[in-house]
């Protein structure tokens, strides 16, 4: 395991079956841009040979916002999509969070964009919630108890993220795998029988400097200097995906100690679409199944923060979260930080 890394000391688990949280996904909905990139495309854009681009990335196509796009209208339209799937009423939403990785813009907080953008009614509140690529499973831990404390009855959690505005060309790590996307996901209190079994965030910040955009904040500004270089996406993949693989067998046994369940319990894992080799690791290392994991990576590439909810709404509408049958969400972002929650729908 790399130096500063290591793992934190296990809590010993109830020897009873976990209580259940409750919470009910009601609805999800999804957006992505118009504008699809295919990797042949880049493959003549870069000055690639043909193939070059999806042998490296194993993505086949993703999805690049024009540069006049917005980012909250993006995530408005996953939220619309949302409500039209159930036909919920907008002005049912008695909260919006907003769990996106990177802002619209420093202030005000993105969920005020978001809300102006999708016209919810005057005086619904908001706020952000940014945990990077795993900031989806933070806003449903956050709902969750917000619900059973009877603050609010239906909460809206979108997820949108334009990444490719930071796309530094010259690194073949994370250009070529890079989408941008949003996702929605309604969620209630429900009656008790939908809930979470178990949910775990762990960080570990010695790997905080792996996977970064330094500008956006106090840390680059125009007084002390900021280069073009500081807005881009940087990120150092290999140490990172060392780092992530050494840590993430035993987070999951963690995990799922918490839950009361064994891996061949679950019926669906969702995890974040990072790259292929994080996928591909997760099948041959972790022992996931094939059938019961959801990978579109191929054809969304890592979409960031929209990552997790838009696998989770390919699960949602395709019988892959039915009740009764054990849902994991499951990720790494930056930080380094891993994130993970068990549902049962």
């Amino acid at each position: 395991m790399p130096h500063g890394c290591e793992a934190r000391t296990p809590m010993t688990a109830p020897s009873s079956p976990a209580a259940l949280l409750p919470l009910k996904i009601i609805a999800t909905g999804v957006a992505v841009p118009a504008n699809r990139v295919d990797s042949s495309a880049l493959d003549t854009l870069l000055n690639k040979p043909a193939g070059y681009v999806e042998k490296r990335s194993g993505v086949h196509c993703r999805f690049h916002a024009t540069l006049d796009a917005s980012q909250a209208e993006l995530a408005a339209q996953a939220l619309q999509d949302a409500l039209r799937r159930e036909q919920i009423p907008a002005g049912s939403i008695d909260l919006l969070i907003s769990a996106s990785a990177v802002p619209m813009q420093a202030l005000p907080c993105t969920a005020a964009l978001i809300l102006k953008a999708a016209h919810l009614p005057s005086g619904t509140p908001g706020f952000d919630i940014n945990s990077s690529c795993v900031g989806f499973i933070t806003a449903l831990q956050v709902a969750a108890g917000l619900l059973n404390a009877g603050i609010y009855k239906r909460i809206a959690i979108v997820s949108a993220d334009l990444v490719s505005r930071g796309i530094d060309w010259d690194d073949e790590e994370s250009s070529l795998i890079l989408g941008d996307g949003a996702a929605c996901a309604i969620v209630e209190r429900g009656d008790g029988s939908s809930g979470i079994l178990s949910s775990l965030s762990e960080t570990y910040p010695q790997g905080s400097d792996l996977c970064e955009i330094q500008a956006g904040g106090t840390r680059r500004n125009p007084r002390a200097g900021m280069t073009d270089s500081d807005f881009l996406f940087h990120m150092k993949g290999k140490q990172l995906f060392r780092q992530a693989a050494a840590l993430i067998e035993g987070y999951l046994a963690r995990l799922l100690e918490r839950s009361g369940l064994t891996l061949a319990e679950i019926a669906t894992v969702v995890p974040h679409q990072a790259s292929h080799l994080s996928l591909e690791h997760m099948r041959k290392r972790l022992g996931v199944r094939p059938e019961v994991l959801v990978d579109i990576y191929r054809y969304h590439g890592n979409q960031v923060s929209a990552s997790i909810p838009t696998a989770l709404h390919t699960a949602f509408t395709t019988g892959r979260f039915t009740p009764g049958k054990p849902v994991m969400l499951i990720g790494t972002a930056a930080g380094l930080t891993l994130a993970g929650m068990v549902l049962l729908p």
